[in-house]
């Protein structure tokens, strides 16, 4: 690969506003340059801090103005190392903080969870309820977020627990319905996945997670929901009064191999 020429073409779809491409094509050439071993240039730096890839900065060889947005755009999610974040988690931040109600489709990669850990560990809300989809996704959520906020949250998971004066709720939908009534005053109410309150993609699970949205709404006084490859919102409900942003950033590049056409072949 000539990193330089690839430089040259990662410039030239910024340029013609094609940042999607020229930031797939900057994820290759980061992963040539781990994969020699080779120290980022300026100009790459240069390239990742225009692609709004903040993280991948490499701080010992970046000029000073990159040095800078590296350390402008670190938040403190409650880890013991504070994190940078890229371009569009500290745009969606911010909106969060201002409190504002929020609705976004991100790619999987996106990195949803430093957002809710910056935003838990900046505003230090009273009680957030997180509703997950399984009960694999609930306890990871619960892992992560008790070693950062175990200190100063009581972290809940199960019905028929006894509140503390600070709660994070980490349910299923089916587990959150046992608290409608019980939480009397709800900061954020945060959906994962909250296209499955639709019953085109969950025919059985659907009701159940449309009243939780709806009853556990009613007393919320900001609400953040997840999704991912959704291009547009319709009215509903459950998400009257809240702002939708759709985003293409991806922070990796998955590159697919064809071996039918090899594997057919050896097999004659």
């Amino acid at each position: 690969m000539d990193i330089f020429e690839t430089c040259h073409k990662i410039n030239d779809y910024l340029i013609d506003n094609q940042e999607s491409i020229a930031r797939d094509e900057l994820i290759k050439l980061l992963d040539y340059h781990q994969q020699n071993n080779i120290q980022y240039s300026g100009l790459v730096n240069h390239l990742i801090k225009e692609t709004g890839l903040y993280p991948y900065i490499d701080y010992d060889s970046a000029s000073w103005q990159d040095r800078f947005v590296y350390e402008v755009f670190k938040v403190d999610t409650g880890d013991i190392e504070i994190p940078t974040l890229h371009r569009e988690q500290s745009s969606l931040l911010s909106k969060l903080i201002e409190g504002r109600n929020v609705a976004v489709s991100a790619p999987t990669s996106f990195g949803k969870s430093f957002v809710i850990d910056a935003y838990i560990s900046i505003k230090k809300p009273t009680n957030v309820v997180i509703i997950v989809p399984t009960i694999a996704l609930t306890d990871e959520t619960r892992r992560r977020l008790y070693k950062k906020f175990a200190h100063e949250y009581k972290i809940i998971t199960t019905t028929e627990v006894e509140l503390a004066d600070k709660n994070i709720f980490i349910f299923p939908q089916e587990r959150a319905i046992n608290y409608v009534g019980k939480i009397e005053q709800l900061d954020i109410l945060i959906i994962d996945e909250f296209y499955k309150a639709s019953s085109k993609f969950d025919t059985d699970r659907s009701p159940t997670l449309v009243k939780a949205i709806l009853k556990l709404g009613k007393v919320a006084k900001q609400r953040y929901f997840l999704a991912p490859n959704i291009s547009h919102l319709k009215e509903n409900p459950f998400t009257i009064g809240m702002e939708f942003f759709s985003l293409d950033f991806n922070t990796v590049f998955l590159e697919k191999h064809d071996f039918h056409e090899e594997l057919k072949m050896m097999k004659n």
